[in-house]
């Protein structure tokens, strides 16, 4: 399955913008080929045949779409005096007419495997949301205040047209039937264990993430606090662009912001960790819950800047487990693999790096990638959800946090096999007959050579998870962590084998 990054354009405002929450907002593939079944070992995509766009990531907007604004005057307010016109039903039978891997050791994505998100690739494929950048704050601001004043100007004719047309014909005040609740808002306590009470404590613990690059390429992702020390944890997509010498910036919820530096980044993973160069005291971690434990059908809650909206909730359940996923950005031949959790909750470009939490509040993923029902190239057409979200399960992003913490760089288990990354092979992953650069395909020293893997073998189960394609393979090599052993099962002249592999290791994204 293929999926595009969240990120793309943040229109410059909403048609009708939403009633700001209590809680205080922030400002807001490649073609038949071959490619390793590890880091290290990925054979590049030739120049004859480019890498299609990966999934979407859900990272950031990119770029600005004019946003249509509400309109007074359909509803006009009547003089005194004159009785006010009827406001027109709607049509019984419904509504009317509607309007219409760039270099050696690194696996290029698949065609069909877009990073998912807000971006755009092929028909029906997800690709990487990468960050979308905000539009001008001045001018942004204008048009949110403009429809807000539309808004309330169509709000004032139907509150005022009504309230005549009552007022006409009911002379008698003995018999209003109006019922006034018996407490205010104030009075009102959520229960523990409801979307508002999770969403009111975790929120001030999720960041909007501002990516500027020297070369003016940025846009807006979502982020948390992992640690007391200021860390963040994201996708890689959404900081890339300001990783070398840009300007990162981090806003709180209660409009806070700090400058941000990249402490490393993982490509591959689709995770990076940042630190706030001056981080305030009193940082609330957001609890990690065991995403090995989720179940099919568990609620999930998603916090994010949907198309640059900060501390947007949204809401829906665990759809899928083991969704085998390789997404890109659209713009290099690198993907992310990862085995995701999928998401029905609504995840849109600016939702990626933020956190998808179970019931009870708890971290169970990172939001990356969405599948795309867009059919215009990268850059041609703005992804957005269609109840297709993936995530990034807890338990290896934060396996791949540390590392990142440790030593600024990421650390990948590999099997030491080229194996062809077409997502159209049958039946499993095969073995390559040459690996890149006309290196072997299957080392003598490398882990698969010394348990006796050739090149032609079709590799069918990883332990007890069914392998349909390179990309599928990798996905499910990357959960487990370097010096794990497990079981390949793979055919070969027609027959079926077992093969106790211990894997090793590629340290970094450019080895």
């Amino acid at each position: 399955m293929s999926t595009e990054n969240e990120g793309t354009a943040v229109p410059a405002a909403p048609s009708a913008p939403p009633v700001p929450a209590a809680a205080p907002g922030p400002a807001a593939s490649d073609s038949a080929g071959t490619n390793p079944a590890a880091p290290g070992h990925e054979p590049a995509p030739s120049a004859a045949n480019p890498a299609p766009a990966p999934p979407v990531h859900n990272p950031t907007a990119q770029g600005t779409q004019p946003g249509h604004e509400a309109q007074p005057g359909y509803m006009p307010v009547p003089q005194p005096g004159t009785p006010p016109q009827p406001v027109p039903q709607a049509h019984p039978q419904g509504a009317g007419p509607g309007t219409g891997a760039g270099g050696a050791g690194w696996p290029p994505p698949p065609s069909s495997y877009p990073y998912g998100g807000g971006g755009s690739g092929d028909a029906g494929g997800p690709a990487w949301g990468a960050p979308v950048p905000p539009a001008p704050r001045k001018k942004r601001a204008g048009g949110l205040v403009a429809a807000v004043l539309a808004a309330a100007l169509v709000a004032g004719g139907v509150g005022g047209g009504i309230g005549y047309w009552a007022a006409e014909r009911n002379d008698d005040p003995t018999d209003s039937t109006t019922v006034s609740a018996s407490g205010t808002t104030k009075d009102f306590k959520r229960d523990a264990g409801t979307v508002a009470a999770v969403a009111a404590k975790a929120l001030p613990s999720v960041v909007t993430i501002e990516a500027q690059g020297g070369d003016g390429e940025g846009g807006t992702g979502t982020g948390f606090v992992y640690d007391k020390q200021g860390h963040i944890v994201t996708n890689n997509h959404v900081v890339a662009s300001a990783a070398d010498g840009g300007d990162l910036s981090v806003t709180f919820s209660n409009g806070k912001q700090y400058d941000a530096e990249v402490v490393g980044r993982a490509e591959g993973y689709d995770v990076a960790v940042l630190k706030l160069k001056s981080a305030p005291s009193g940082l609330a971690p957001l609890p990690l819950g065991n995403s090995d434990k989720v179940a099919v059908g568990d609620s999930t809650i998603a916090i994010g800047a949907p198309f640059g909206l900060s501390n947007t909730v949204t809401t829906g359940i665990i759809s899928a487990k083991n969704r085998p996923v390789a997404s890109g950005d659209g713009q290099n031949s690198k993907a992310s693999y990862m085995s995701a959790l999928q998401t029905d909750a609504s995840i849109n470009p600016g939702n990626s790096g933020g956190p998808l939490l179970d019931a009870g509040g708890a971290v169970i993923g990172i939001n990356s990638a969405i599948q795309s029902a867009g059919t215009g190239g990268f850059g041609q057409s703005q992804a957005g959800s269609i109840g297709l979200g993936f995530a990034i399960p807890v338990n290896q992003a934060k396996t791949v946090a540390q590392q990142l913490i440790k030593t600024g760089e990421p650390v990948y288990p590999v099997i030491g096999a080229t194996v062809s990354m077409d997502p159209k092979s049958d039946g499993g992953a095969v073995i390559a007959d040459r690996g890149t650069g006309d290196t072997p395909a299957v080392p003598s020293d490398s882990p698969a050579g010394k348990a006796g893997l050739k090149a032609g073998d079709v590799i069918t189960k990883l332990d007890d998870r069914v392998i349909d394609s390179g990309p599928t393979l990798i996905s499910e090599i990357w959960t487990h962590k370097p010096g794990d052993q497990v079981t390949l099962t793979y055919e070969r002249d027609g027959k079926t084998s077992t093969a106790e592999v211990t894997l090793g290791q590629r340290e970094g994204d450019d080895s």
